[in-house]
Formats: structure tokens, sequence, C-alpha cells
């Protein structure tokens, strides 16, 4: 991962679902299979996004993220922090293989401050391989291998301390 990443603070420690450290409701929250975004908004008035990277990549800026996607290309990097009524609740990155951005999805380029939920939870066309689970110090996180129309791209999402993944 290149070293300015928005998640390079503290290595992602990946778990298995049957660890013993997962309580049964933050477990919940990381197995979400709908939009995380939707989810967010039943604990807010307004979700925003704040863009902190929006570019291509090589292979090389990849740490184990070049096992799960294709190799060999450029990728759409796209770093955010996900606010729930201007409170930041999550970091996310998503990368992307150059190959996935045809036809319509060429558009993941330009999403800005839009949530990456709001595209791709508004068709049929999202499969989701797998989602790991893991902690990045005293925070949780998740990966998902997503596939919009077949074509991967690979959301890694911490949850912040100020999240209600968090609340009891």
């Amino acid at each position: 991962m290149s070293t300015d990443s928005i998640l390079t603070t503290v290595p992602i420690q990946w778990l298995s679902v049957d660890s013993p450290v997962l309580p049964d409701e933050v477990l919940d929250w990381l197995m979400e299979l709908g939009s995380m975004t939707r989810r967010f908004e039943q604990y807010c008035n307004s979700v925003r996004i704040i863009p902190f990277r929006e570019c291509f990549i090589t292979e090389e800026q990849l740490s184990d993220e070049n096992e799960r996607l294709l190799t060999g290309q450029r990728y759409w990097l796209r770093e955010i922090v996900l606010c729930g009524d201007n409170i930041p609740w999550l970091l996310g990155r998503t990368l992307i293989p150059e190959t996935t951005l045809t036809g319509p999805d060429e558009s993941l380029v330009d999403l800005g401050t839009v949530p990456l939920g709001r595209y791709l939870f508004s068709g049929n066309k999202l499969t989701r391989d797998y989602i790991h689970v893991g902690q990045q110090g005293n925070r949780w996180a998740r990966r998902s291998l997503l596939r919009l129309s077949g074509k991967p791209l690979l959301l890694t999402e911490v949850f912040l301390p100020e999240s209600p993944v968090y609340k009891r």
C-alpha cells in the first residue's frame, strides 16, 4: 500500500469470521451485504463523502491487494472519509482495475462526493465474492471483492470510533 494512503497508520490484521474477538453486534455490521451507506443513513440525518485521494496507480503501489485483483495494469484508487452528520465514521479505499472501467462504469472515476454505495447498489449487476473482517488497532475493518457486471473492484473500509458500529 502506498505510504500516503488513508489507511496506512496501522496495518490491518485480517481475521476469521469465527474469531472470538468479534462481538456479534460488530460482526453484524462487518458482514453487511447491502449498502453500508444506506445502513449509515439510518443513524444520521445526512451522509457526506470527503474525497481524500482519487487517481490512477500502478501495481507497484499496492501491497497484498494485488493478490486480490488482476495484475499487470493500472488501477483507479479512490480514498474517502464518510461522515454521518459531519462526524467521520469510515475510511474507504476502493481499487478498481482499469479494465473494469468500461462502458457506463467509466463514471466510477467521476464519483467525487457521491458515495460509492449509491452507484454500486443502484442496479442489479453487483455481486460480492467475499468479505474479510479485520482490525486496525482498536478499529474494525472489512475488505470485499465486488464484481460489477462480472468485473472486479476491491473495497476496504475502516470504521472510525464515532461510527454507529461501536454504539450499543
